[in-house]
């Protein structure tokens, strides 16, 4: 039965060859390779609900920012959000342990709502001890400028598993999406619109 992890890869795949980007995709899918079993094992240990389909695109490539398969350092564009045409990496699973307490550490101020003029969705806690995101994507500047993450601890508002899109300067927390599923359809409904011809030279 085909999901939509599967959907999303082969859409991602087309996208790269009519952007004129087929040698690039091809590489990648020649030396690229999933997480290992025990590091699946330890993201569904620290976060019980991770999605079925992010787990199917772990998976499927173990991380696609500067990568090491083999011999081959990958630097791949694999994801989006709802800011049109800016791409972003998937993060690996041991980034993903690694980076368990990543939202907390850095973000737990804002979450409180301790800073004026910041933007934060009322569909995101305002408790940050409660604070439980898994941190899956960095933007094009190595998340200097903006991180995805699948939100477990949602306000009254919200939904658990809605995926939280930061953006910094000027700072904004926002959720745009329900759930990873939805969030994946939503790149494919715009038609994978980071990857065209300027962001692949």
């Amino acid at each position: 039965m085909d999901t939509i992890a599967n959907k999303y890869i082969a859409t991602l795949k087309c996208a790269y060859y009519n952007a004129k980007g087929k040698d690039i995709w091809d590489h990648f899918e020649s030396v690229k390779h999933g997480a290992a079993s025990e590091h699946l094992d330890q993201v569904k240990l620290i976060f019980p609900e991770v999605p079925e389909a992010l787990l199917h695109l772990l998976t499927f490539v173990d991380g696609t920012y500067w990568r090491t398969y083999g011999d081959d350092d990958i630097i791949l564009f694999f994801l989006g959000s709802d800011m049109a045409e800016y791409p972003y990496y998937l993060l690996s699973s041991e980034q993903i342990i690694e980076n368990e307490n990543v939202a907390a550490s850095y973000y737990s101020d804002y979450i409180e709502r301790a800073y004026e003029g910041v933007d934060i969705d009322e569909k995101i806690t305002n408790k940050s001890e409660n604070l439980k995101w898994l941190h899956f994507s960095d933007c094009m500047n190595n998340g200097g400028t903006s991180q995805l993450f699948i939100d477990f601890s949602p306000s009254e508002k919200g939904t658990k598993g809605q995926v939280v899109r930061f953006l910094h300067d000027p700072d904004e927390f926002k959720v745009i999406a329900d759930s990873f599923e939805d969030y994946l359809q939503m790149m494919m409904d715009n038609e994978i619109g980071f990857i065209n011809e300027d962001n692949l030279e």
